[in-house]
């Protein structure tokens, strides 16, 4: 048991003394709501004033903000309601019919979540752009001229690519919904005499619907934090109105109000998510699995079959495939354009600040963890919940949020030197994934830790065991799966991050999504094929690991 003394070296909260620990969940609270005390206090009297505050929004409303409210909305509409069609009928065809290849489409379907949208972004614009080989190709071959395909950089074309990028949000949700208890009543509404057409439209269906809710929030807050897709396809939303206020105009006050605006916007659809979390109990509550051995997903034969090969391979092939096979184009095409000595620079550039993240997110999940199953107060509850928030924040959000308060800072103690230790250190950039990601590696322990009885922390005390000694000798030893787990998600999700790595990385140390990113928008896609292909490899790792768990609860039950 002593190795397991120096796992990660945070979870020591135990052993402070009742004083400090209040002092400490306080200071943890404050690093953690910092972007979005930052963001509010724009807007009052102080650093910028509220007149001029009210004054900037006003100037914005009379000239970019209804271009940004207005594109955001339809890019929201139609990739939320894309991505419910598309995740609802694959989720149905897999779980309600039985076809052949409907196992391996199970896990197939999951593949586009291990490829960024902004990587899919890349692929279909190198090939389907007017030099791209497929327009190049048909010209020679047909003699035609001229454009023979729309504009692939356009609002439909996002809405294409992040439809086929994040339906396996909607598709997973929808997938255990129907699982747990459609395929049972069905049956008992075949045996009562109704027919195909009417099983799915008045039972599986509203059984579905709080999932698909749930699936579409998570789509649409997705998309609205994408900053690759919008930037490179040159769409003016929110995300990309941020960043050109930033950077571009150097208006902080205005970047934060854009801030604000999009953090509104984020904050409806996760209590849109979490309502629909909530309803989802009653869907699936009630008989399960158990019990519906007779029950059996009706067989499918001929062109049905067909259809449903259509319905389940159309999204593998347009939100994976396709763009894997349009990225490798260019590495067997010409091998000498590959930046190949500076991708071992970039890989170990993603790594470390993965690596960092990870360890940091799981000790602090560990500590709230630990700290709300011994105390469940007010205040633990309070930072368990600011945590909670971050991964709804977008990155550009926290980017702003964090900035705000170290430029100010800065200028009035410029000898500090704080904006020099954010901008130019890892510091930044880690305390950026910390709010952003930490939220992924809580809601993992806190689920280990469902699992274990609180029986188990009585007799621990019953027999002389003390705080330190129950996380180290009964906790931990249960809890390794899933903080091994947490940590895999939170690197990967560092590795694809693209608007906070973007501003926030130190001088010299590009990493594998930022590198992407700009070689794309230099118009080298060629040379961007070498690390988004990088990127899809590494995300391909928790999609495996998602598809076994899946596949082993279905077995269990």
């Amino acid at each position: 048991m002593r190795r397991i003394r120096i796992f990660i070296g945070l979870p020591v909260l135990p052993r402070l003394s009742p004083v400090f620990r209040p002092l400490l969940l306080l200071l943890l609270a404050s690093v953690l709501s910092l972007p979005v005390l930052a963001l509010l206090a724009a807007w009052l009297p102080g650093g910028a004033g509220a007149a001029s505050a009210w004054g900037i929004l006003r100037e914005m409303a009379a000239t970019v903000l209804p271009g940004y409210a207005w594109t955001t909305l339809w890019l929201a509409l139609w990739v939320g309601l894309g991505a419910a069609c598309v995740g609802t009928a694959a989720a149905a065809a897999v779980t309600l019919f039985d076809f052949p290849g409907r196992r391996a489409f199970e896990w197939l379907l999951l593949l586009p979540l291990a490829m960024p949208a902004y990587v899919t972004a890349y692929a279909y614009t190198d090939f389907l752009q007017f030099s791209g080989p497929l327009q190049v190709g048909l010209r020679a071959a047909f003699g035609w001229e001229g454009r023979l395909l729309p504009e692939v950089r356009s609002l439909w074309g996002a809405v294409l690519v992040f439809v086929f990028a994040l339906y396996p949000y909607v598709y997973l949700l929808a997938r255990t919904a129907l699982g747990e208890r459609a395929a049972h009543l069905m049956e008992a509404a075949r045996l009562l005499g109704a027919p195909l057409r009417r099983r799915i439209a008045r039972i599986a269906l509203p059984l579905a619907r709080p999932a698909v809710a749930a699936g579409v929030a998570l789509v649409l807050m997705e998309t609205l934090a994408d900053y690759g897709v919008t930037s490179y396809f040159g769409i003016q939303s929110f995300s990309t109105g941020i960043y050109k206020a930033w950077l571009a105009m150097d208006n902080r006050i205005a970047a934060a109000q854009l801030s604000t605006l999009l953090l509104v916007l984020v904050l409806a659809l996760l209590g849109l998510e979490q309502r629909a979390q909530r309803r989802m109990r009653f869907a699936g509550g009630g008989v399960g699995r158990a019990g519906s051995a007779e029950a059996r997903p009706a067989r499918l034969r001929g062109r049905h079959a067909v259809l449903a090969w259509a319905v389940c391979g159309l999204p593998v092939l347009l939100g994976f495939v396709a763009p894997v096979l349009f990225m490798l184009r260019p590495l067997t095409a010409d091998w000498s354009v590959l930046p190949w000595e500076r991708f071992g620079a970039w890989t170990w550039n993603s790594m470390r600040l993965g690596g960092m993240t990870a360890l940091l997110c799981v000790a602090v999940a560990l500590a709230l963890a630990f700290a709300v199953r011994r105390q469940p107060t007010a205040l633990t509850r309070g930072v368990v919940r600011l945590a909670s928030l971050g991964y709804a924040v977008p990155g550009s959000v926290v980017v702003v949020g964090l900035l705000l308060p170290v430029g100010w800072l800065q200028e009035r103690v410029p000898q500090w030197g704080l904006g020099a230790l954010v901008t130019t250190t890892a510091l930044g950039i880690v305390w950026a994934y910390l709010v952003r990601f930490g939220a992924v590696a809580l809601q993992s322990v806190q689920s280990g830790y469902a699992r274990i009885p609180a029986s188990l922390d009585d007799s621990a005390r019953l027999l002389g065991v003390g705080r330190w000694g129950l996380l180290r000798r009964v906790h931990w030893p249960l809890l390794r799966r899933s903080t091994a787990a947490a940590a895999l998600l939170v690197f990967v999700d560092v590795m694809k991050e693209l608007p906070a790595t973007l501003v926030l990385r130190p001088f010299d140390s590009d990493t594998l999504a930022v590198v992407a990113y700009q070689l794309a928008r230099d118009e080298r896609l060629g040379e961007a094929a070498l690390p988004s292909l990088a990127l899809v490899l590494v995300g391909l790792v928790p999609v495996v690991l998602l598809s076994r768990a899946l596949r082993s609860r279905e077995a269990d039950a």
